[in-house]
């Protein structure tokens, strides 16, 4: 067996230095109330105030059903924040379905041509802005010589 122990290198400088010593226990003395006394008064063990405490037990009964369960180790309040953006979103979503069934079938197709206006001036708004510089200049000046004129 020590050869064993030989053949492998220790694990740590402390575990050399552990075994070098000599056993500590024959050194001390041992507590009169070990030896079976029945006289004498056992020391309890003091309990810690914070472990004993109602909170602590409850929060430390929750940490540990979570756990088991497996639910995410989110903090509460980003858990409180996602719920509520959900919830909104989906408020939101159910105010959008309810304007949409509310609409007649006029106020529809005036929204939609109203929609493919806007789309138009979208698009003669970028071909004025790729237009080339003399044909914007050229435009500006027909618009300030018709103006004094009309006046």
């Amino acid at each position: 067996m020590h050869c064993l122990m030989s053949l492998s290198p220790p694990a740590s400088m402390y575990s050399d230095i552990q075994s070098e010593r000599p056993d500590i226990g024959n050194i001390m003395t041992h507590p009169d109330y070990l030896d079976g006394n029945p006289d004498l008064i056992k020391p309890k063990k003091l309990l810690n105030p914070v472990r004993a405490s109602k909170s602590h037990q409850e929060l430390h009964r929750e940490l540990l059903m979570n756990h088991r369960r497996g639910v995410e180790s989110k903090p509460e309040l980003q858990r409180v924040l996602e719920h509520r953006r959900r919830n909104q979103l989906l408020k939101q979503r159910k105010e959008e379905d309810e304007a949409k069934k509310l609409k007649s079938p006029f106020e529809q197709e005036l929204l939609k041509r109203q929609q493919k206006l806007d789309e138009l001036e979208r698009e003669d708004e970028k071909q004025e802005e790729n237009a080339p510089e003399f044909i914007k200049v050229k435009e500006n000046l027909r618009r300030t010589s018709t103006l004094p004129g009309a006046e």
